[in-house]
């Protein structure tokens, strides 16, 4: 401690003010700064010994958590600061698990859906150059404009209607399309209804060995069961597969519109047990539309695309657009059976022939 002299005056006004003399300070000063310059190097002297009484374990220790403490206060210092948490970020961690506008999607590496990456405009640009160089400019318009413009059409979509990859501008867009949009090729498959359910029915009776038989896929779903067997995966043939139904592979042949050498191709059965959900979401394009041929429809069964219910039909076609938000339901009684129907993607009407044979240059299936 430092001796700081008081102030000479009292604290008693009614007592005499005297000045002590010069000499008579002077030693009291003296004597007091003495006890503290030997207070201060007791102390000092005290800590020096007690730091060389430590053992090296200790001063170890001590050295590592300076290190760990200097290493923190400069970490901390070039730390930006966090803002709160907000609907976009909670919104964005969503979409990493798989959610994206509260509408789930399947995050499988091999869908054209959700298989997002970097570049992808330049990707098909440049396959669209290739395709002009071996064949013509003439009719690209309409995808080149779309491909320029990718990221503002997606972005600036009402959120009923969001393709996931690819939106072709200058469409006529709705969620139902009638029977006479693509008529060929509705009534070829409604006369080869009874064809096609037979080869299901045999492909189901396997259901009754084993949970999922060699063939099918089974979807997720928030609840009930959802399977799908394919005979053209994403534009790729599934061989096994056709092998075990050659009729309705045949059939696919003779369509004019199928969408079968890009990878928008689907053709598949698919089946709801009761009680199944499918989540809402939305399909990867507008360049096609979808088609449900009902092989069995139980009661409470419905599709809702764009908000708007439709309920399938056994022998009759159910033609919309998948890139409008939709989703289906059997909500029947699980006496009543699954609801199933053969499910084929048609090229939309307003694609001409060569915009039809551009892309499925541009979206070959590994290009």
């Amino acid at each position: 401690m430092v001796w700081v002299p008081l102030s000479p005056m009292s604290s008693d006004r009614r007592a005499p003010l005297r000045a002590p003399s010069t000499t008579t300070m002077s030693l009291e000063w003296l004597t007091d700064w003495s006890c503290s310059l030997d207070g201060l190097r007791d102390f000092i002297a005290t800590g020096i010994q007690s730091f060389r009484d430590c053992d090296a374990t200790a001063l170890a220790a001590v050295a590592c958590l300076l290190v760990l403490f200097v290493w923190y206060c400069y970490h901390v210092g070039r730390e930006q600061p966090r803002a709160y948490a907000t609907v976009n970020a909670l919104m964005q961690g969503a979409e990493a698990n798989g959610v994206q506008n509260g509408f789930v999607y399947c995050q499988s590496p091999e869908c054209v859906r959700c298989s997002h990456h970097d570049g992808l405009n330049q990707k098909l640009y440049h396959n669209l150059q290739e395709y002009a160089k071996r064949y013509s400019w003439s009719g690209m318009g309409r995808i080149h404009k779309g491909i320029r413009e990718q990221g503002r059409y997606l972005n600036s979509r009402p959120s009923i209607q969001k393709p996931e990859v690819f939106f072709l501008p200058d469409l006529p867009t709705t969620p139902y399309f009638s029977r006479d949009a693509q008529k060929h090729d509705v009534e070829l498959l409604e006369r080869n209804f009874q064809t096609i359910l037979c080869e299901f029915e045999a492909l189901y009776k396997a259901f009754s060995n084993c949970s999922l038989p060699q063939g099918w896929k089974m979807n997720s779903t928030p609840s009930g069961e959802w399977f799908t067997f394919y005979l053209v995966n994403q534009g790729m043939c599934v061989p096994r597969n056709c092998r075990r139904c050659p009729r309705t592979y045949r059939l696919l042949g003779s369509l004019r519109t199928c969408i079968g050498n890009n990878v928008f191709g689907n053709a598949c059965i698919s089946v709801l047990s009761p009680g199944t959900v499918i989540a809402e979401h939305y399909g990867p394009t507008n360049i096609r539309i979808r088609c449900h041929l009902g092989l069995k429809t139980p009661s409470n069964c419905e599709l809702v695309v764009g908000g708007e219910p439709q309920c399938w039909a056994e022998g009759r076609c159910l033609l919309f657009d998948d890139s409008f938000l939709h989703t289906a339901f059997h909500e029947g009684a699980p006496e009543e059976g699954p609801r199933v129907v053969f499910m084929v993607d048609l090229w939309h009407p307003n694609v001409a022939a060569a915009e039809r044979q551009a892309l499925d240059f541009i979206f070959a299936p590994g290009r």
